[in-house]
């Protein structure tokens, strides 16, 4: 048996960090995913994205993880598309091939599949989903990995001390702005949009002014 853990984390680079350690753990590329913005281009040229695999692959040559930097891995698999709600994006692994709709490819540059049904399926509360979902349209990044049982206990540390977010407190804060749950039909946000929403929170040195190294 196993359990699916996911975080949320402001910054790319933590979630990459977060995402190695699991890799160190033992934990298989197969059984992560990562989900992050690309609302300001910061992981490429959001020209070109194209549709995602079975795998969670995208299936563009032009734009896999190797060219953007990934050295192998799930980051190998990692590439830019666009899904309803979340807008422009670089994903790779389970979770995006099933928020994306596995195998149906982009029609348009936009995946169709749903962001919260992929993360109710896997196991998170409707309040997680929401919080999980409005984080990466934010300009968040989210890591999700199916653990073991017997390694819960190891991987749920290695989330928390990495700077993840937690979903309850993120929640209430967009709450006190007026949002009330995330919504695919919701434009996505823009590069200055993002900016903003990383300086609320501290992080608006992350990404900003060049492009991330995978």
């Amino acid at each position: 048996m196993s359990k699916t853990i996911t975080r949320l984390f402001d910054n790319y680079s933590d979630a990459k960090t977060a995402l190695v350690d699991l890799e160190t753990l033992g934990i298989s590329h197969e059984d992560m995913s990562i989900v992050a913005s690309n609302a300001d281009e910061a992981h490429g040229d959001q020209d070109e994205h194209d549709g995602v695999n079975d795998h969670g692959d995208v299936s563009r040559g032009t734009s896999t993880g190797a060219v953007l930097g990934g050295a192998g891995g799930l980051l190998a698999g990692l590439g830019l598309l666009a899904i309803p709600g979340l807008g422009p994006i670089v994903a790779a692994g389970w979770l995006a091939a099933t928020a994306a709709g596995a195998g149906i490819g982009a029609l348009g540059g936009a995946a169709t599949g749903s962001i919260v049904g992929a993360l109710k399926n896997a196991g998170h509360t409707d309040e997680e989903a929401h919080v999980y979902s409005e984080g990466v349209r934010r300009g968040g990044t989210l890591l999700s990995a199916r653990v073991p049982d017997d390694m819960v206990s190891q991987a749920e540390p290695v989330l928390e001390h990495n700077n993840s977010v937690d979903a309850e407190t993120r929640g209430s804060a967009y709450r006190e702005q007026g949002w009330n749950g995330f919504d695919e039909n919701a434009p996505a946000y823009d590069r200055d949009q993002v900016a903003a929403e990383r300086s609320r929170y501290g992080t608006a040195n992350e990404m900003t002014g060049s492009r991330s190294s995978f």
